[in-house]
């Protein structure tokens, strides 16, 4: 079945050379030459498979990795021309679910992708879209938000935050984790950036819903997701 592919590599005869054999497969293949990029179109599009080589300028493909792999699950294979044990296990490590040694066979390269593809969508079929905290449902399949059983609009980012919330809920994230999971590698986002979002979406869950507080702030760390029953009085210890 074709897919969408994402290919980051700064050697453009070899990108080249993946887009016309991922091409041959029927798959739509994105080319971009630099980390940043990659950190940036994987998000907006949103593929179905990245093949990220690890030396790229900017943003090397290993923190490419780890960052994407905070708030994505897409299968990442990993292109390297380090062949250390070390190496190869610290890209697994951080996320990867394949790799490769360079030179590769662009053959072989194809393979591993069907096959990461077939892993992925038998794993999609056994996972559930929703996360269900109390009597907030958050789908993100579809990118919906509900509270009592009423649909919440939100932004990309608010609904993002929400999301890690709700990844753990009862955990308290700081500021500065929901900053590298949400925004990823822009330094130029602020902790009060983060504090504006959280008071909007607040603002929606909440509206019509007097004394409830989904969204807690945890003086001195940052915020958690509630897990005491809608109306339930917070506990003393700093949050509200």
């Amino acid at each position: 079945m074709p897919a969408r592919i994402l290919v980051a590599e700064d050697d453009v005869k070899q990108a080249q050379l993946i887009r016309i054999y991922l091409e041959r497969e029927g798959h739509d293949v994105q080319l971009v030459a630099d980390g940043r990029s990659a950190i940036d179109r994987a998000r907006a599009s949103r593929p179905d498979l990245i093949v990220l080589d690890v030396m790229m300028p900017d943003v090397d493909g290993l923190d490419v990795c780890r960052i994407l792999r905070m708030d994505s699950r897409v299968p990442i294979l990993l292109l390297t021309a380090r062949s250390t044990e070390e190496d190869l296990l610290l890209g697994l490590d951080l996320g990867a679910d394949d790799y490769m040694t360079k030179p590769y066979s662009p053959r072989e390269l194809t393979a591993r992708v069907r096959a990461l593809l077939r892993r992925a969508r038998a794993a999609e079929d056994e996972r559930p879209a929703l996360l269900t905290v109390g009597d907030l449902v958050i789908d993100t399949a579809r990118f919906e938000v509900r509270a009592a059983g009423e649909p919440v609009p939100l932004t990309g980012k608010e609904f993002a935050i929400l999301a890690v919330l709700a990844g753990e809920p009862g955990r308290a994230f700081t500021r500065a984790q929901i900053i590298d999971r949400v925004f990823g590698f822009d330094q130029n986002v602020l902790e009060r950036t983060v504090d504006a979002h959280v008071m909007n979406l607040r603002r929606k869950l909440e509206r019509g819903r007097d004394g409830i507080r989904y969204v807690e702030t945890v003086y001195g760390r940052g915020y958690r997701l509630s897990t005491r029953p809608p109306g339930t009085p917070a506990p003393d210890g700093g949050t509200r």
